[in-house]
């Protein structure tokens, strides 16, 4: 494939940051859309708060991947800060969907970043794209997350969202936390244990995003989530078992809601999501079992 052009918001991100060495490291130039004031070439300076960018800026793009919010773990959800993961979200992505619309040559294909938190508590249910949003602030969140990219969609651009699980990676989210526990010996369980886990290897979810910008026939939704969720007591044994640690120790959810703030609820709620539109799409995953996605991120 020829080299291209792409446009990512939240670079220095968990995601976003191995997503910008992947391309690069396959030769595709990549702009980096930046909150604070331009120091390099590479970047562009946004505000997605004031909804203000250069669209200029993005002329001659071919992808642009929206992957920027404020953080979600290790926070209290007040409803001040619930009004900033909120708008975060909605008027970062209405900006660059209003900022692509305007280009005389827009992008071929907007990929925005997404949740599972769409779908809300399922319990053991399995869901997958065709499943309608649940209830509550994340699913709510959710809808109009992806509902602010109308703009991009009316001009003709390819929209996908990606809605995304939890990322296993050494550092960085839910599952960041957790290693340090296992690896001292005081992992375990969290809460009851039964809560289903829909996750995905950090480098299976960088390889599912570039295969969304690749793959023109996408649009829409699309879980980015590996095809065999587990429950909780399951992630603890493979835990246990890949960094040679007893798990004895189960992590009651007070604790939790005071270790991961407002995301507990994604760690103690049980959401058993699968990948379907990525599947039928063609998309083969690296490390599609949790011992395996543990074992990589290792």
């Amino acid at each position: 494939m020829e080299p291209m052009r792409i446009a990512v918001t939240g670079s220095t991100g968990l995601i976003g940051t191995a997503l910008v060495r992947s391309l690069r490291a396959d030769g595709h130039e990549v702009t980096r859309l930046v909150r604070r004031s331009a120091r390099a070439a590479d970047e562009i300076t946004w505000d997605p708060e004031r909804q203000h960018v250069d669209a200029r800026a993005l002329n001659g793009t071919d992808a642009v991947v929206h992957l920027a919010g404020a953080g979600i773990a290790g926070r209290r959800w007040s409803e001040a800060y619930k009004k900033e993961i909120r708008d975060s979200r909605v008027l970062g992505t209405a900006t660059l969907a209003e900022a692509v619309a305007s280009l005389d040559e827009p992008p071929r294909v907007l990929v925005s970043g997404s949740a599972i938190g769409f779908y809300g508590y399922t319990g053991d249910r399995q869901v997958d794209e065709s499943t309608p949003p649940g209830d509550g602030f994340l699913p709510a969140l959710c809808v109009e997350w992806e509902e602010a990219a109308l703009a991009a969609e009316e001009a003709g651009v390819r929209t996908v969202f990606a809605r995304t699980g939890l990322v296993v990676a050494a550092k960085g989210g839910a599952w960041g936390r957790l290693f340090p526990l296992f690896r001292a010996g005081v992992g375990g369980r969290l809460g009851d244990g039964h809560q289903y886990w829909s996750f995905i290897a950090l480098h299976d979810e960088v390889a599912a995003l570039r295969h969304l910008i690749d793959t023109d026939t996408l649009e829409g939704p699309v879980n980015l989530t590996a095809p065999h969720p587990v429950t909780n007591r399951e992630v603890t044994a493979a835990m246990s078992r890949v960094l040679h640690r007893p798990a004895l120790f189960p992590v009651p959810a007070a604790a939790l809601r005071v270790a991961l703030g407002g995301l507990a609820e994604d760690v103690l709620g049980s959401q058993r999501v699968l990948p379907t539109r990525l599947l039928e799409s063609g998309f083969t995953f690296a490390f599609p079992t949790v011992e395996e996605a543990v074992r990589a991120a290792v």
